[in-house]
């Protein structure tokens, strides 16, 4: 990928993810994250009010990272990185990664792409924005 070839606008690869109770539950465990809203489902659904379990927060914004650094690939490396969670997202929901160029700096070879994170309703889960230095092999 050359950063002549990257114009504002230009929209990233589709991507999408889902998680079901297993891995949420393994996720979980690796962050030592205990909120019973991700694996205890009378608990999230009767005393919290949730529709199911909760995805956790840091696994979505590890899918926009996956949406960037599938993107860029071995043409460059991701600089910078924001997210903010809006809404909750469930165990086996189809989430929806999408992303698009804001900006090009040739003089820098950066990009700057805007991200988010849709449900089936298109929704937007949680918007992020991330930064990528590109390598011109042209």
């Amino acid at each position: 990928m050359n950063i002549s070839d990257i114009k504002k606008g230009l929209a990233l690869p589709v991507r999408e993810f889902s998680c079901d109770n297993r891995q949420l539950f393994l996720y979980n465990a690796v962050l030592f994250n205990a909120h019973r809203i991700h694996y205890d489902y009378p608990y999230a659904t009767k005393v919290e009010g949730y529709a199911d379990l909760v995805l956790a927060g840091p696994l979505i914004g590890d899918w926009l990272h996956q949406c960037v650094d599938a993107w860029v690939g071995e043409s460059g490396e991701l600089l910078s990185m924001e997210y903010s969670n809006r809404h909750a997202a469930y165990v086996d929901e189809v989430l929806t990664g999408i992303g698009s160029v804001v900006s090009v700096d040739t003089e820098q070879q950066t990009v700057e792409v805007d991200l988010r994170i849709e449900n089936a309703n298109g929704d937007v889960i949680a918007p992020g924005k991330a930064v990528v230095r590109l390598c011109d092999h042209g």
